[in-house]
């Protein structure tokens, strides 16, 4: 151990054999007689911790203590006392002692507490260290049997969690787990590649680990039941766009101030973007079906600059085919005015059955990263860019939103259309000038791939639950961390969205997302 301490003990004489002790330890001891002198010493060097006589004459050792606050709030303090009464003790520990010792103290208790106090995040990283890489071949034969929805699901929990403990590890841990990821994500887009068809095929089984709740499907099993549970009392659905398991666990935390939350974890449409997966989230249809269903308003032939402004539409026809008659408020966020317009709303619902929000800034924030500098800077990597959204949402009209429900006992459903993911490596795409302009996934006629096990090439749509026709005779979905780019100034392109947050392929990032059911508590 390597620090500054600084004993304040009237009998400081007495303590030669431990401070000797600690000395030979790599410990520098600053020795002090009485508190004046001792808070000149504070005020005028670092001190790492401070060893603190209860009973010295004059300044006593809780009146010290209160001055050692005022002076530094944050300084280690540790009150060594005589007494073992307990009025003292809670006086001291109410002055924010760190910790206390009953005279004699001995070599080993000293060297617990300072290893406590000075050494804790290295001891409690080392040890995160230890439990991740005595995991590690457990991950990996988790990876290789897995082979049904829920191994997957649960696996990516696992991976998830373990980025949150490894958050303040060394750097050879994290990219350990990085690679960890990759290779789960290799596996995982072979899963989804041999059973995402069965998926389209069949229809959600509660009692069945095969497949997960679909986009299509989200509604059903999650807002309408609560909707027949409360009848006609109010409930809030919000979708935040392009959100990610690890942000949601952050949101959710804070969210557990108010909330007694559930959590599930469904599965993302493909092509996980959002002209299919919010569109088939609100109208309770597949891409296949929702055209066929609103062929003026959803035509995928058309362009999709216009397939995200009918989800209103398709919320109320789906409420109305379920058999609810209810009274239904739709809200888009995407700027801070509507954010403004948002709170403001807050005191109403109450008195609307059904609140729909959908809230933009996750989505916007990884489509500015792509052509910001200073977004790279603040968010070079996953867990930057986590921290980012979660700084966001602690001063967001989303959080107020929240707060505002759980106020008026109003609970709400929350889930996202899909997540995202750093696309790291290039792959050549090749299509005719009609082909969609996406990074991770393309639809058109002559589309190719330089790779084959690169993406998903998909040429019966139908199997898919994705419309076809002339103009969508095929698709590609990137797999892992791929992203498309044109032969045409293929270099230019390469640099320009190389390391950037991309959604529409197949990963455990953008596929696998949380569905919380948040009750008031």
């Amino acid at each position: 151990m390597t620090g500054t301490i600084l004993w304040i003990d009237d009998e400081i004489e007495q303590l030669k054999a431990p401070i000797l002790f600690l000395e030979q330890r790599g410990m520098t001891v600053l020795q002090s007689t009485n508190g004046a002198d001792a808070l000149d010493i504070i005020s005028e060097q670092p001190i790492d911790v401070v060893f603190l006589d209860e009973q010295m004459p004059g300044m006593d050792g809780l009146t010290t203590l209160e001055k050692i606050k005022q002076i530094q709030s944050q300084l280690p303090v540790v009150m060594i006392t005589k007494s073992e009464e307990e009025s003292i003790m809670e006086d001291a520990i109410g002055r924010f002692i760190s910790d206390y010792l009953i005279k004699p103290v001995n070599p080993a208790q000293l060297v617990i507490t300072l290893k406590r106090i000075l050494q804790v995040d290295e001891i409690q990283s080392e040890k995160t260290t230890q439990r991740y890489l005595q995991q590690f071949q457990s991950l990996g034969a988790k990876m290789d049997t897995a082979s049904t929805w829920k191994d997957w699901s649960s696996l990516y929990q696992e991976l998830v969690q373990w980025e949150f403990d490894l958050e303040g590890g060394e750097s050879a841990s994290k990219e350990i787990l990085e690679e960890q990821y990759a290779s789960a994500n290799a596996g995982f887009s072979r899963y989804v590649e041999q059973t995402y068809t069965d998926w389209i095929a069949t229809s959600f089984d509660q009692s069945s680990d095969e497949r997960p709740i679909l986009s299509h499907e989200v509604l059903r099993t999650s807002l309408f039941p609560l909707l027949k549970e409360r009848a006609k009392q109010p409930v809030c659905f919000v979708l935040i766009d392009c959100m990610r398991l690890d942000q949601w666990r952050v949101f959710e935390k804070t969210l557990r101030k108010w909330f007694t939350i559930d959590t599930q974890l469904v599965g993302s449409i493909l092509p996980t973007a959002t002209p299919f997966s919010r569109n088939a989230i609100f109208s309770g249809y597949t891409p296949a079906q929702l055209q066929r269903a609103f062929p003026n308003e959803w035509d995928l032939s058309k362009g999709e600059q216009s397939l995200n402004q009918h989800e209103e539409t398709f919320l109320k026809a789906a409420l109305e085919r379920n058999g609810f008659d209810v009274n239904l408020r739709y809200q888009k966020v995407v700027s801070s005015a509507d954010g403004k317009k948002l709170i403001q709303s807050i005191p109403s619902m109450k008195d609307v059955d059904l609140t729909a929000v959908v809230y933009n800034f996750v989505d916007t924030l990884v489509h500015s990263r792509s052509d910001s500098d200073v977004l790279k800077e603040l968010a070079p990597d996953a867990r930057a860019f986590r921290n980012l959204t979660e700084t966001w949402f602690e001063h967001s009209a989303l959080l107020e939103l929240f707060k505002g429900c759980a106020e008026d006992g109003i609970p709400v459903v929350v889930t996202t259309d899909h997540g995202s993911i750093r696309a790291m490596r290039d792959t050549k795409v090749f299509g005719d000038r009609d082909s969609a302009d996406s990074l991770r996934y393309k639809y058109g006629r002559n589309l190719n791939i330089e790779e084959e096990s690169h993406a998903l090439k998909i040429t019966k749509p139908e199997l898919y639950g994705l419309p076809g026709g002339v103009q969508m005779s095929s698709y590609l979905v990137a797999k892992e961390d791929y992203y498309f780019v044109y032969p045409t100034q293929y270099h230019k392109f390469q640099n320009k969205y190389r390391d950037t947050f991309q959604h529409g392929g197949i990963s455990l990032e953008e596929m696998v997302l949380p569905l919380a059911v948040c009750r008031p508590s």
